[in-house]
């Protein structure tokens, strides 16, 4: 029997990495907004930044090239935006680089860049009710138009793949099927809150949605239902059904588990084609879901960039 939970935000586990950052303090003022995050070193990552009219300042991101984007001069590439987890998702750029940079060496997948979006502590993905946190508007409309300008990259929905875990693979749901003419394909890992309303779970007080739900979707379950992958999905059905490739991976111990085979029972009733993977003895720890997934996760990428 497994657990519902919407708690992408309270989970161990950032994206792509399996120890997370302290819980963020509670305060009945706002939180900082963390625009800039700190570098993170690592092979083949590199550290930038952009002035964003929606945010009001600069805000960071992080850049993975492959081997082959020196080597080749001439060459544009694919690129995969990584929507990370709760907690900021520093600690993930690291691992999961390598983990790439592996895969691309080793010839399971062709070269392809990977932005590490910074999607606040908890941010969702969403442009905040009361308009302090335009995390959708920074992404879809300043960050993909400055990697394309300032990157060799494939500057075409058919050349971006959004991914992400957990809060990341909620953030990758809603705006790959809000924006379907961005974004070919959608990979979504781990996803939470997936289900209808933003509501007390196993691992989360009341309180703590409450607080979650004022802050980002201005204490409406209506605002949450209205912007969620749910939704967003439904409005574009046909289009996600014909144009986009989409995918769902979960662990059996997940808690997450429930919530999202309720989602893919939704993608199904819409009629919207996706694969449904379910990795057997996993939890929600985004290294391991990755490693066990095997080649179905290149498979998919592979597809995404034939």
């Amino acid at each position: 029997t497994h657990r519902v939970s919407w708690t992408a935000w309270l989970c161990l586990a950032l994206a792509a990495s399996a120890v997370a950052d302290p819980p963020a303090p509670r305060s009945a003022a706002p939180a900082a907004l963390q625009w800039m995050t700190p570098a993170v070193e690592a092979p083949r990552v590199s550290y930038h930044s952009f002035e964003s009219r929606a945010a009001g300042t600069r805000v960071s991101y992080h850049l993975y090239t492959p081997a082959a984007y020196a080597r080749e001069p001439d060459r544009r590439f694919p690129v995969v935006y990584w929507l990370h987890g709760s907690g900021g998702g520093v600690q993930g750029i690291a691992p999961l680089s390598r983990l790439v940079d592996d895969a691309i060496e080793a010839g399971k997948v062709p070269p392809f860049l990977v932005v590490f979006v910074n999607g606040l502590r908890l941010g969702m993905y969403v442009d905040w009710k009361d308009g302090r946190a335009p995390l959708e508007t920074m992404i879809v409309q300043e960050l993909v138009p400055h990697i394309d300008a300032r990157h060799r990259t494939l500057a075409t929905r058919e050349g971006r793949l959004l991914d992400g875990f957990s809060m990341g693979g909620y953030g990758a749901a809603r705006l790959g099927f809000k924006h379907p003419d961005k974004f070919r394909a959608v990979s979504i890992m781990g996803a939470g809150p997936m289900q209808e309303t933003l509501d007390r779970t196993p691992r989360a007080s009341r309180k703590q949605a409450d607080e979650l739900l004022q802050e980002v979707y201005g204490g409406e379950q209506a605002q949450f239902r209205n912007v969620s992958p749910r939704r967003h999905a439904t409005d574009n059905a046909a289009v996600i059904a014909r144009d986009s490739l989409v995918r769902m991976v979960i662990g059996s111990r997940d808690e997450t588990y429930g919530a999202n085979l309720a989602f893919h029972e939704h993608l199904v009733a819409l009629g919207i084609p996706h694969d449904w993977i379910v990795v057997e003895g996993v939890g929600h720890d985004p290294l391991r879901l990755l490693r066990s997934s095997g080649d179905a996760h290149w498979a998919f990428y592979r597809r995404a960039f034939e």
